[in-house]
């Protein structure tokens, strides 16, 4: 069976996508197409399995049913795509996929569930929203037949080792958001990002890992692998929570396409009722907790902040219109008090806003807990044109200064969205990792510079960019007129001439 390449796959399923454009918005068909890619995929994992057993065992239905109860899912076979696809031109096409997403639900125990919420009980295929029944039938068809396509054969044998389906999982998310604006932009950190983090963070064996505003998952993700990536290792665990019911769907099912068997999604607002707890009630502690959270949330739980039950916000409440500091709060509650560290993307109005915030801030600095504050090129993120900065946060410090990188140029410009690239990652990682000052790049604060500044983290205060102007030489400049005054002059008897032998005497004369 021949091998595919990543884009090939890719092209494949964003042309699935035409199936829905003109019927339904990005940001709703998104579901769609994410869930057929899941089926699809576990589908050809297990016809894959099935078809391997068969060449080792021959025609022996028993025993491969034995083996296949080892598979790390069940798949029922009416559950299967292929059995979809079978009947795709019968009535019914949406309750059929519908019954089979629920069928493998199931079958697989809590893996696809979380107190009682199922990965698709958001998603429906039999809804009103693709039209009428014989439209609906119509166009669910013809998804099914895009995702049959030779293109969309995803059985490892053919896909090889790489990691082509979290890939294009990660590319489908990706583009969504691109497309979709903030709406679909809500639930994505760009991957360069998530790069980023995850080495500034360096997660190590024996690590938990928190993201307490997950969304798909891909930030989470990337921390684990590093792990893997660095150390060998899959000795770590992923936690996270997620407040949008679809979203939290999204990152079950993108924990589950790469093999991340060891994790804990929960769905729910973190702020108003965090559910990462641990047997006694209070806050689990992490190692690692990094996120992404919304920009300036307004309407975070501002009414509640005041009685929360684990005096999350001791150190101030932040303002009714702006969830930053509650977020960063709240994840420093979660620190293991001797391991923590900890990595928040946020807007630049956290490093300088005042009132409440400038409280917080304050109290944050004087218990020396910020290690480092890293700025960020401006259109990085979807849905936002605005720089972000990423704020870390450390347990364990050795001193009490502050590390201010201005990475806001470090980027490859795009016409509508900038990206880091590796060498980007690579400075902003070495710099912070080196801790010294770099000429227009990086400085080292002391506590007292940061007091002196009130507490301002804003980054020109510390890290100088001006770049002076190059001296003018006066003197060559008059030199280099005179010389374009006598060339003038030249030009001026030259074109007289050209005037007076085309018997332009008296205009000449004139001029």
């Amino acid at each position: 069976m021949t091998s595919i390449n990543q884009d090939s796959i890719n092209k494949a399923l964003w042309a699935a996508c035409d199936t829905f454009r003109g019927t339904i918005s990005a940001d709703t068909y998104k579901d769609f197409i994410l869930a057929m890619l899941f089926l699809k995929y576990i589908s050809d994992v297990w016809q894959d399995h099935y078809e391997a057993y068969q060449k080792e065992h021959g025609d022996e239905p028993a025993l491969i049913e034995e083996l296949m109860k080892q598979e790390r899912f069940v798949l029922p076979k009416s559950a299967s795509f292929y059995t979809l696809w079978e009947h795709r031109h019968e009535p019914g096409n949406g309750e059929r996929i519908d019954q089979a997403l629920h069928a493998i639900e199931e079958a697989n125990g809590n893996k696809l569930k979380d107190a009682g919420k199922s990965v698709f009980q958001d998603i429906s295929f039999n809804t009103d929203r693709l039209g009428e029944e014989k439209q609906k039938n119509t166009i669910l068809r013809h998804l099914l037949e895009d995702f049959a396509k030779p293109e969309l054969n995803l059985k490892p044998s053919r896909v090889g080792s790489l990691d082509v389906i979290g890939n294009a999982y990660e590319y489908l998310i990706k583009n969504f958001a691109a497309s979709g604006g903030q709406k679909a932009g809500e639930f994505y950190t760009p991957p360069e990002v998530s790069e980023l983090i995850a080495e500034l963070l360096d997660p190590r064996p024996g690590d938990t890992i928190c993201d307490p505003a997950c969304g798909s998952g891909s930030l989470l993700m990337k921390c684990g692998r590093k792990v893997k990536e660095h150390h060998n290792s899959k000795n770590y665990e992923l936690y996270g929570q997620e407040a949008i019911g679809s979203t939290w769907s999204l990152a079950k099912m993108n924990m589950f396409l790469h093999g991340e068997d060891n994790h804990k999604v929960e769905w729910g607002d973190t702020i108003r009722n965090p559910k990462l707890l641990d047997k006694n009630g209070n806050l689990m502690l992490f190692d690692i907790v990094t996120a992404n959270p919304p920009f300036s949330l307004d309407k975070w739980g501002h009414d509640e902040a005041a009685h929360d039950k684990f005096s999350r916000f001791r150190r101030g409440i932040p303002p009714k219109t702006k969830g930053d500091y509650a977020f960063i709060l709240h994840m420093i509650e979660t620190l293991n008090p001797t391991t923590g560290r900890m990595g928040v993307v946020v807007p630049h109005g956290v490093l300088f806003r005042g009132s409440s915030e400038g409280k917080i801030r304050k109290q944050l600095i004087d218990e020396n807990l910020l290690d480092a504050v890293i700025g960020l090129p401006e259109k990085l993120f979807y849905g936002t044109g605005i720089p972000a900065a990423i704020l870390l946060f450390a347990r364990d410090k050795q001193d009490d200064s502050v590390m201010f990188i201005d990475a806001s140029r470090e980027c490859k410009a795009g016409k509508n969205q900038n990206i880091l690239i590796q060498d980007n990652i690579d400075k902003i990682v070495n710099t912070y990792r080196g801790g010294e000052n770099v000429d227009k790049y990086a400085y080292v604060a002391s506590l007292k510079e940061i007091q002196e500044n009130d507490y301002n983290l804003n980054i020109p205060r510390y890290v100088d960019t001006f770049e002076e102007e190059e001296e003018i030489d006066l003197i060559a400049v008059r030199q280099q007129r005179e010389q374009l005054k006598a060339q003038l002059a030249e030009l001026e008897v030259e074109m007289a001439g050209y005037l007076e032998e085309l018997g332009y005497d008296s205009l000449a004369g004139g001029v």
